[in-house]
């Protein structure tokens, strides 16, 4: 197909040439990349470097090592996390442009931890999606604690909350809402 330069122009202009000229790389799909997280629990100071999603598929034995990390320490209880919870942090590590270590200080929580919790303080909700494993408390090593906070509402995955006092962000899977 012998196009002149100002159809090409115009072709280009609306993405088509490059799918009119190579069509096999139109129809293509890409794998999206693999991600990686490096994690510490601050309370059993655990550490882990882990590739969970290998770039098609999440690593079941990857995730199971991340509930792990992610237990309610207080009771040794494993419950499985939300995987959109890494994805998110690691998002967020990509639109900061670092690859800080993520220190973990609330993953899962059981029901008796949450209500322990709350009687203690007023800043725990009584249906915490903590409790789900849809919700992680958070920080990363070195970096701004705003800025972590500001590209997690940017990007709009859930919940965000903001602890400066305490030094962690709050995310979740839940209805996009922001508190501090």
């Amino acid at each position: 197909m012998a196009l002149s330069r100002r159809e090409f122009i115009k072709l280009a202009g609306s993405g088509l040439a490059v799918a009119a000229c190579t069509p096999s790389i139109a129809l293509a799909s890409y794998p999206d990349q693999p991600r990686s997280l490096a994690l510490t629990n601050l309370h059993t100071r655990e550490a882990l470097e882990t590739r969970y999603f290998d770039g098609h598929d999440y690593v079941v034995r990857e995730l199971g090592r991340l509930n792990h990390l992610c237990r309610d320490f207080r009771r040794n209880e494993v419950h499985t996390m939300d995987k959109r919870l890494f994805d998110h942090i690691s998002d967020i590590q990509k639109e900061l442009a670092v690859e800080a270590e993520v220190q973990i200080i609330s993953g899962y929580r059981s029901p008796a931890t949450n209500q322990a919790l709350r009687n203690k303080s007023s800043g725990v909700a009584k249906k915490s999606y903590h409790m789900l494993g849809q919700a992680i408390d958070f920080r990363l090593d070195g970096v701004n604690l705003k800025q972590v906070r500001d590209i997690a509402r940017e990007l709009k995955f859930g919940g965000v909350g903001y602890y400066p006092g305490s030094n962690f962000i709050h995310i979740d899977t839940g209805p996009v809402r922001y508190w501090a």
